[in-house]
């Protein structure tokens, strides 16, 4: 910046003004050789709460589902992150969509999808011992078959997948601990766009695979983003749930409801939340809504399962839990 020697005589008043500018960092000219601070100079407003956006192609269908959305998570405590899209209507509904969670066990999805890709480079198929740990993983949300693929696959194959299929706000956990992968609800949504959909990423084949699993996934699991669904839907769905020191309980579903002229996709995220049901009921309401707005006059399916005061699986290991069970036991 080059100085510039301020001619004539500045006033004590004047003079004033000028060190609060200067020490604001923000001058703006008002007479000639004299500068004082603009008004904007002032402390900056508080972020705005983020809030439900949503666009579509049918008329009345945004407004309706960012009302519904919206309502369905007034009072509730969880930090929460939704994503819809809809290809019929070309409806699109976000909320906090690019905010990090640690994935908890949806992850999963991601393992069996990076195990096809990389079998697809080869052209080889998965051998009996990789059917039977990838069905256990989505399937019951086996965690030893999960840490035994992930160890498979490494680091370097997994971070290959991400970036050939564009997930790039998705970071694998360190080491061992898969569940504490770092995801968004843009990228759950991209990964599950990739799965419902003709790509280059994943064949044909392999797209079959991932649904068939998620679509048998076993009834004491089969809660979330279900909740509402049409009678007619092809539900394919993984959930996530863990429990940490910060955050409380992290509880996640994402689905893709598919057939007899259904075509849309949820992901929602959570944490904040005090217990596992705090986090599925915030899910759970927020798909009723989806559900509904998305499918006006279809009957709703039976609800599915009630949810345990614990869950049926162990959730996946933290350092918090490594650090626990490393404690010797006392008589």
């Amino acid at each position: 910046m080059t100085n510039h020697r301020i001619s004539g005589r500045v006033s004590r008043r004047t003079r004033g003004a000028l060190s609060v500018a200067l020490a604001a960092g923000v001058l703006v000219p008002v007479a000639a050789g004299v500068l004082v601070p603009v008004a904007a100079a002032a402390a900056p407003a508080t972020a705005a709460t983020p809030t439900v956006t949503c666009t579509s192609g049918k008329a009345g269908l945004a407004a309706k589902l960012t009302k519904d959305i919206t309502a369905a998570l007034k009072g509730r405590k969880a930090t929460t992150a939704v994503a819809v899209y809809d290809r019929t209507t070309k409806t699109n509904c976000s909320l906090r969509a690019t905010q990090k969670f640690d994935s908890a066990s949806v992850v999963k999805v991601t393992v069996l999808a990076t195990l096809l890709w990389d079998a697809k480079k080869t052209n080889r198929l998965l051998t009996k011992k990789e059917v039977d740990l990838t069905t256990a993983m989505i399937t019951k949300s086996d965690n030893a078959a999960t840490s035994t693929l992930w160890k498979q696959l490494g680091p370097t194959k997994i971070k290959g997948f991400l970036k050939a299929a564009g997930l790039t706000q998705t970071t694998p956990g360190a080491g061992q601990y898969w569940g504490l992968t770092q995801i968004t609800a843009h990228d759950e949504q991209r990964l599950l766009t990739l799965i419902t959909s003709k790509n280059t990423v994943l064949s044909d084949n392999s797209r079959s695979y991932i649904l068939g699993k998620m679509n048998k996934v076993i009834a004491s699991q089969r809660w979330g983003v279900p909740a509402g669904a049409p009678a007619s839907a092809t539900v394919q769905l993984k959930n996530g749930w863990l429990s940490r020191s910060t955050h409380g309980w992290r509880v996640h579903s994402i689905g893709a409801f598919t057939g007899k002229g259904h075509n849309y996709l949820i992901t929602v995220l959570t944490h904040d939340n005090k217990t596992m049901n705090d986090g599925v009921n915030t899910i759970q309401a927020v798909a009723k809504a989806v559900h509904k707005d998305l499918n006006p006059t279809t009957k709703a399916k039976a609800a599915l399962h009630t949810v345990p005061s614990t869950p049926y699986e162990a959730v996946p290991a933290t350092p918090e839990k490594a650090a626990r069970e490393a404690v010797p036991a006392t008589r």
